[in-house]
């Protein structure tokens, strides 16, 4: 079962990536600019919206299953699967992120708001690469997470640049606030043989091993892939849908509300 849910996921994110041709500019830090100067709430607007909204439920499931970006990153695996040394520096894609987002909601009040939502903002008729000039744009972008994964390792575009990811880091850290229901990895730390199996496989660099002996797989950069779930040996990690605490000793999860796992 763990396989196959990987192939399929791989096969929605890599199609996705596909198609970045036609939903590039839904994707865009770019567009959104153009779109408030002119009052319009964008396609682009209506996705990280969504994304926000998205991750009060289902964390970072949208990066391991229909990110272009991520999958163009896991394809460069091929050439480069090098784990990231350290995760600490994730924090880097706010340093942008911030005075962009700031920009939008400050470009956004000074022109009173909105006047109309046109989903298909900027684009030809839905497809955002409608002219030959445009793959300019394109391959900039492709050019610019292939060098950095190829010369970073895994997935180093989600962990140091992404302008999506943030928008469901704060979506997730709001849900915890909120104590939200939302799917999540439980894991039983009594079980684990400490093999770090789950270290090996995880896309994100993360040492999974670590968070399960703390009893909560509960870390921002986790995108909820399910790739540790699929090599433990000893099935000690499960999607489960639920609130979560964590006991004292940190040794195993509490689950505050029923949960239903995967």
């Amino acid at each position: 079962m763990g396989k196959k849910r990987q192939a399929v996921r791989k096969a929605f994110i890599i199609t996705s990536f596909l198609l970045f041709p036609i939903t590039i500019f839904y994707l865009s830090p770019v567009v959104p600019i153009g779109s408030v100067i002119e009052r319009v709430f964008s396609g682009s607007l209506i996705l990280f919206t969504s994304l926000f909204l998205f991750s009060l439920l289902f964390g970072r499931l949208f990066c391991s299953w229909a990110c272009p970006g991520g999958g163009l990153g896991e394809i460069c695996f091929a050439v480069n699967n090098k784990r990231q040394k350290s995760t600490k520096l994730s924090w880097l894609k706010f340093i942008w992120w911030t005075p962009w987002l700031t920009l939008l909601i400050v470009m956004s009040i000074l022109n009173k708001g909105f006047y109309k939502i046109d989903p298909l903002y900027n684009t030809f008729y839905g497809i955002s690469i409608s002219e030959p000039w445009m793959y300019i744009i394109y391959y900039s972008v492709v050019g610019l997470i292939v060098i950095i994964s190829i010369s970073a390792g895994k997935r180093a575009f989600c962990h140091y640049v992404c302008w999506m990811a943030p928008f469901m880091i704060i979506g997730e850290k709001v849900r915890k606030l909120l104590n939200i229901p939302a799917l999540h990895l439980k894991t039983d730390s009594s079980e684990c043989i400490n093999c770090r199996q789950c270290d090996k496989q995880c896309v994100m660099s993360l040492e999974v091993s670590k968070l399960v002996s703390n009893g909560s797989i509960t870390h921002s950069e986790c995108i909820l892939c399910g790739e540790c779930k699929n090599i433990c040996p000893k099935d000690v990690i499960k999607f489960s849908f639920g609130t979560t605490t964590k006991t004292s000793d940190k040794s195993k999860e509490v689950i505050t509300q029923p949960s239903k796992e995967v």
